[in-house]
């Protein structure tokens, strides 16, 4: 039932997405030179890696420029990069990855293979279902940027950020239901529309 859902749901959001996507794609290509899309490689369900869709927010070939992870003031993102961020509306592309069956609406955001390699064999539970666009985590951590700042952001990332998001992924698998995964995908969508 839960890939009817997300078939159906990523389905409808592209139809009814598409005029915004087209305005999107013509301000990104209006603000600096490069793709409309910026196609990252993620470590999805098994392990195993693929390309997870998004609007461009950053500079041409910025994974040439700095690290995987963006931090607070990162100079790579461009003036349109940061009203996609803020609005979150970089990541409705992956509604394309959501119909492909990469990912799931809801799931644990998948992660840079670097990151992966990290891992405890505990924490690697959450690569045993697909990665979602959204996720309790994702809902906690929405503001991510503004807690990686200063110069030791990596290891603020390593050390406390991503333990913590993957024990919340990971508790919540636990419980994890239909009706729970609605109510995430809900509160999403609040978030979004504030």
């Amino acid at each position: 039932m839960a890939r009817w859902l997300d078939v159906l749901v990523s389905l409808i959001g592209l139809i009814l997405l598409g005029p915004l996507f087209l305005l999107l794609a013509a301000l990104i290509k209006l603000d600096s030179p490069g793709p409309v899309f910026y196609r990252a490689e993620r470590m999805g369900k098994g392990g195993q890696p693929f390309r997870l869709c998004k609007f461009r927010s950053m500079v041409r070939d910025a994974e040439q420029h700095g690290p995987a992870i963006t931090s607070a003031g990162d100079n790579r993102i461009t003036r349109v990069g940061r009203m996609l961020r803020r609005t979150k509306t970089d990541e409705l592309p992956q509604l394309v990855n959501v119909l492909k069956g990469d990912m799931s609406l809801v799931g644990p955001r998948p992660e840079d293979p670097r990151y992966v390699q990290l891992y405890t064999p505990e924490q690697r539970r959450v690569l045993e279902v697909r990665p979602g666009i959204t996720s309790p985590a994702s809902l906690m951590y929405r503001h991510e940027e503004q807690v990686l700042s200063g110069p030791d952001w990596e290891e603020v990332y390593v050390g406390q950020v991503m333990p913590h998001k993957l024990q919340l992924e990971l508790d919540y698998l636990e419980r994890r239901t239909f009706w729970s995964d609605l109510w995430v995908l809900f509160a999403t969508l609040s978030v979004f529309l504030r």
